[in-house]
């Protein structure tokens, strides 16, 4: 299969990277992902062959042990993931969880932590934010934690907490001040490191969530969990200030996603509308069908120069909020598009299992809605970028 050009110069400037990602995922084929898939299994292997092969650390700092990569190389490890066919989801969120703690976590945290999340000997990969009665409403989550002492004491509910069953250890985002008694309503939130691997089970009740992708996501119970206060990252009362921070990397590598999603159905695309006869004549040798694709070809492109602003602007040290969601909500329309163009061009094939095409297609439909949806992108960019009044 003769892959899509991708013109871009940034695609020239990491070759060596590229290819020392593709000898990871290249082991893992169409047949394996369709097997997790159908089983619902957790792609263990697929994470664990990329962790021996440090791709998993690469933000962490050379000192600790990691790569030291930007966040825009880092983007381009997720990007070739997912243009390989796999699903980045299993192992994404290591990259940016983990964030929090090089760029706001304490020297003893970051010593006890970061050198052997690079060894492979801990995951931290899961962050409990999200609440069922709030939604994307975070400034009024009502999980609490209440100091006692040299500790806190939690308890509520979280919802769509990924990969906690495969991780040591999670981000917790809970309520330290109470609401009422804050002067703005994104104060009086604190961010926590939990070492699950004993709680899980006891002080935290972990309830799976069966979804339309082979994703692992759990709603969780809190009740009584005791964080000692040295594992409160930063200041108490600003952690919603350090979440937004990696969730501005989290937006970025899924925008990544995306793109590697985009290419991979154009792959597919383009392939067949070249191979596949019909009426004497191959069938991307129509407009209806060629057209299309060359579309959904422009708008991966630019979404990916969307992708890669926005990591230079975070690598940058400089507020990239904007441009990281414009990036997310580029990508994930481009990736969507593309998915739709490509089940078009295969026609019935394309529902087909053995072509792997409705994997990937409700794969990267995932991303219209999360980590943040498309409307919300849209009203932070029309009230904080254009100086327009609040729409909600």
């Amino acid at each position: 299969m003769t892959a899509v050009p991708r013109s871009t110069d940034h695609h020239h400037a990491f070759t060596e990277l590229r290819d020392g990602v593709r000898a990871v995922v290249s082991r893992f084929d169409a047949r394996y992902w369709q097997q997790m898939d159908e089983a619902r299994s957790f792609p263990q292997a697929f994470v664990q062959a990329l962790t021996d092969a440090g791709w998993l650390s690469a933000l962490i700092p050379e000192h600790y042990g990691g790569s030291d990569l930007s966040l825009t190389e880092a983007s381009v490890v997720m990007e070739e993931i997912n243009r390989a066919g796999g699903n980045s989801g299993a192992c994404h969120g290591q990259m940016y969880v983990m964030g929090c703690v090089v760029r706001h976590g304490s020297e003893r945290q970051k010593q006890d932590l970061l050198p052997r999340i690079a060894r492979g000997e801990i995951r931290m990969q899961s962050m409990a934010v999200t609440e069922p009665g709030t939604g994307s409403d975070t400034t009024r989550l009502t999980t609490t934690a209440v100091r006692k002492g040299d500790r806190y004491v939690v308890t509520g509910q979280k919802v769509w907490t990924s990969r906690l069953q495969h991780s040591d250890y999670m981000l917790l985002l809970a309520r330290t001040t109470p609401l009422a008694e804050v002067r703005k309503k994104s104060e009086g939130l604190s961010v926590f490191l939990v070492d699950v691997r004993g709680e899980i089970g006891k002080t935290i009740t972990v309830r799976p969530i069966r979804n339309m992708v082979n994703h692992e996501t759990n709603e969780i119970f809190i009740d009584g969990l005791e964080i000692p206060v040295e594992n409160r990252i930063g200041e108490e009362g600003k952690g919603l200030k350090y979440i937004l921070d990696g969730l501005n990397a989290e937006r970025i590598l899924i925008a990544a996603e995306c793109v590697g999603d985009g290419y991979w159905f154009l792959d597919r695309a383009t392939a067949y509308a070249r191979d596949r006869v019909v009426f004497d004549r191959p069938i991307g040798r129509n407009q209806g069908v060629q057209f299309p694709i060359a579309r959904a070809y422009v708008n991966v492109e630019a979404a990916s120069l969307m992708r890669y602003n926005a990591a230079g602007v975070f690598d940058a040290g400089l507020d990239c909020g904007a441009q990281a969601n414009m990036a997310k909500l580029l990508a994930a329309d481009a990736s969507w598009e593309a998915a739709n163009v490509c089940l078009q061009t295969h026609g019935g094939f394309g529902f087909a299992a053995e072509y792997d095409i409705e994997r990937k297609f409700r794969e990267t439909r995932l991303y219209q809605v999360a980590p943040i949806s498309t409307n919300l992108i849209l009203s932070h960019l029309g009230e904080h970028v254009l100086d327009l009044p609040r729409s909600y």
